[in-house]
């Protein structure tokens, strides 16, 4: 983790960030721009799927999600949160911790 300084940077490497298109003032977000590692990629979204099941955080912000967007888009959201997530933990040597989730 010493090689990010940047919640951004790691995202970036493993190309969960998303595509910026700006001219002039306009500026459109697009999807992720996969330029990253693959095979980082294919872990977090598979770990992702098992979290959304047994993490009650991780599964209330994927089932928000997935009700605006669709299931693809929102498990991707979640693979990137749980990613910036193990970025801090690593970083600040501490355990995993989620808030807790309202009933």
């Amino acid at each position: 983790m010493d090689r990010f300084d940047r919640q951004e940077e790691l995202v970036s490497y493993a190309g969960l960030d998303p595509m910026v298109h700006q001219s002039g003032d306009m500026e459109v977000h697009g999807s992720i721009s996969k330029e990253g590692s693959a095979p980082l990629r294919w872990a977090l979204v598979q770990c992702a799927h098992v979290s959304v099941r047994y993490d009650d955080y991780l599964g209330n912000f994927y089932t928000r999600l997935k009700q605006r967007k669709n299931k693809q888009i929102a498990i991707v959201a979640t693979a990137r949160k749980m990613l910036v997530s193990i970025f801090y933990m690593l970083k600040r040597q501490e355990p995993y911790d989620p808030p807790e989730v309202s009933a």
